[in-house]
């Protein structure tokens, strides 16, 4: 784990929405995840901040990533593609979270090496329920890369 308390996985969301990042982030907190959520809005910052450069250069490499494919600027397709084709960056598990339900938008989201491909909850309710579905999976059972191994 990169974060820098023990069992605390450290969360990048790139969400342009505030309010959907303001959902997701008290969903964290509602459902009492040990996490530490870093929200970006667009394309541009969630590579920088992945790479550790400009404002980002002192964060902690984030252990999973939420990323919208509808993003400003830069896709997050495109982003997608930079994460899961740079070897030192290709082992971040990648959720693409999105309001498109597109056959196309899931296809190419698992041609590029996306971990899974969630559709947005509409009801804030959902919001927490589909928060509460990331710790009993992604946090309970999968084992995420420096799990256990000192690194």
């Amino acid at each position: 784990m990169t974060s820098p308390a023990e069992n605390t996985i450290a969360i990048l969301l790139v969400e342009p929405n505030p309010g959907d990042a303001r959902l997701f982030t008290e969903s964290f907190a509602d459902a009492s995840i040990a996490s530490d959520v870093h929200t970006v809005t667009n394309g541009e910052a969630a590579l920088e901040f992945v790479h550790q450069r400009g404002e980002y250069a002192d964060t902690l490499r984030p252990d999973l990533i939420l990323l919208d494919f509808q993003l400003p600027g830069t896709s997050g397709e495109a982003v997608l593609s930079e994460l899961k084709s740079e070897p030192s960056l290709r082992s971040i598990p990648v959720i693409v979270l999105t309001s498109s339900d597109s056959e196309e938008d899931i296809a190419r989201s698992y041609d590029l090496h996306a971990n899974a491909y969630l559709q947005k909850p509409v009801d804030p309710e959902e919001f927490v329920e589909l928060v509460r579905s990331f710790e009993e999976f992604w946090l309970t059972f999968v084992r995420l890369p420096g799990d256990g191994d000192g690194a």
